[in-house]
């Protein structure tokens, strides 16, 4: 089969690889869309890949084959997303945090199993969530987009809607302004520098949009949200915005710190957090029921992932489109055409 695959010194590279063969208890998914995601970006920059690895996990196709012990698998034809395992009986998986499962958590394409850039996957029937009618498979294979924005909403305890700040229009970010909508909150605010990120807010509807850089910036928004926000989504990386969240955040306001930061970050006020009762908290993927949620809402009408897609290619293109557009920052969201879509 064809598959895009890291090589130690080419980078990311189209090539043939062996068809899988079929354990009694794997399923086999021809795979429809691909989405390629900021974690992604990290494996390849990092260059921390094994030899041949095939990355991509934003996945939606078609259920193919299954052995003969993939219980509870669904039927041959059904159109599937996929999310990792779980185990289900440990303490995080009771808590409902499956996604920190430490037991039983096997992934693709961003863990020990081959990914999704390639046109088939092999995985367990307890990755696969059915797509419900009326879900195409570009949105399918973005709801885990919308799925992880949803988690970091559900990461706040506090169940108040009203202000909410998000930081960074990047695909998490826009997603987080969707559901923030759908869920009753505003007004909500959105700090992006790239103009066309902005607009994809107002669609998605944001009730304010500001390029982050403007002079007195900060200023503006008191006049949008005088008692502070109310809840604050940090989803740029920028190690600053977690300072400036605290600046404008309210009393008892909370601040959910989505995107992964790897570096040290300074505070210039701390006292803020204690003054304020500022709740600081974090986020990380998401659950099957958050996807099952977002697949959902899909299905209604009220998630559409396609205006995210900047960048719409066939597999063969990746290479070529990580080099040109996604190392390069111009790509809002990349979504690869691997096979037949739905």
């Amino acid at each position: 089969m064809k598959a895009v695959v890291f090589r130690k010194d080419k980078g990311l590279v189209y090539e043939e690889v062996p068809d899988y063969e079929l354990a009694e208890d794997e399923v086999l998914v021809k795979v429809a869309n691909t989405g390629f995601c900021g974690s992604d970006h990290s494996l390849v920059t990092t260059g921390l890949l094994s030899d041949g690895y095939i990355i991509g996990h934003e996945i939606s196709g078609v259920v193919t084959d299954k052995g003969a012990r993939a219980d509870k698998c669904p039927a041959v034809g059904t159109r599937v997303c996929i999310r990792p395992t779980y185990c289900g009986q440990c303490a995080n998986c009771l808590s409902g945090k499956q996604q920190l499962c430490r037991v039983h958590r096997r992934t693709v394409g961003i863990g020990d199993l081959p990914g999704g850039f390639a046109e088939y996957v092999k995985v367990y029937p307890q990755m696969l969530i059915p797509v419900p009618q009326g879900v195409d498979s570009r949105n399918a294979a973005l709801s885990e987009t919308f799925a992880s924005a949803l988690h970091a909403i559900t990461s706040c305890t506090s169940g108040r809607t009203g202000s909410v700040l998000v930081m960074g229009g990047g695909p998490i970010g826009l997603c987080a302004v969707r559901i923030l909508k759908i869920l009753g909150y505003g007004p909500v605010v959105l700090f992006e520098p790239v103009k066309e990120k902005r607009e994809i807010a107002l669609s998605y509807g944001a009730d304010h949009v500001f390029d982050p850089h403007e002079i007195d910036v900060d200023e503006q928004v008191k006049g949008i949200a005088p008692d502070g926000f109310l809840k604050t989504f940090e989803c740029s990386g920028v190690r600053t915005n977690v300072d400036r969240a605290i600046i404008l955040a309210a009393d008892n306001g909370e601040i959910c710190i989505v995107s992964v930061i790897f570096s040290p970050l300074e505070i210039s006020a701390p006292f803020l957090i204690n003054f304020k009762e500022i709740r600081l908290t974090a986020s990380i993927s998401n659950t099957h029921e958050e996807n099952i949620q977002c697949l959902d809402w899909m299905a209604q009408g009220k998630l559409d992932a396609r205006l995210l897609i900047s960048d719409y290619e066939p597999l063969e293109r990746l290479p070529d489109v990580y080099r040109e557009r996604i190392e390069t920052g111009l790509a809002v969201k990349a979504v690869f055409k691997i096979s037949e879509e739905f």
